[in-house]
């Protein structure tokens, strides 16, 4: 899968799969910070660290779903698991299991993973790519 929309079958399907489920599920973690929503009681204090998680993490999850800029955001996004493994679990101990980290590990390796192989065909960057090479062809 070395660009947008370049493979097919179930590695094609699975990819799209992942990056708009692990999109979702991040949203939900920035809407928490943003918007005290879902168990969370109070939002984060307006430009205060934790109210830029919220925001990278709503936003750039959004970005991620649609599979705009999908490689540069999960870049980002990656960078913002490990300040947050480094900063809130490392503390705790070294294991993820242990230390409550487990959810910034699967994460980081997610956005590896799209920062990897870009959003698929299925994304707004893979329709995109299949734009240009259909004129590159002509």
């Amino acid at each position: 899968m070395a660009g947008e929309g370049t493979s097919s079958g179930f590695g094609h399907f699975s990819l799209n799969l992942l990056r708009i489920g692990a999109g979702l599920l991040f949203m939900q973690h920035g809407a928490q910070k943003l918007f005290a929503v879902l168990g969370r009681e109070e939002a984060a204090e307006l430009f205060s660290q934790l109210w830029l998680a919220g925001v990278l993490e709503f936003w750039c999850g959004l970005l991620i779903v649609l599979g705009l800029w999908t490689r540069p955001v999960a870049f980002v996004l990656a960078g913002e698991m490990t300040w947050a493994y480094l900063q809130s679990h490392l503390p705790r101990g070294f294991f993820p299991a242990t230390n409550g980290g487990e959810l910034a590990a699967l994460f980081f390796l997610i956005w590896v993973l799209l920062v990897g192989n870009g959003g698929g065909a299925f994304s707004v960057d893979g329709l995109v790519a299949a734009r240009q090479r259909a004129r590159a062809a002509d």
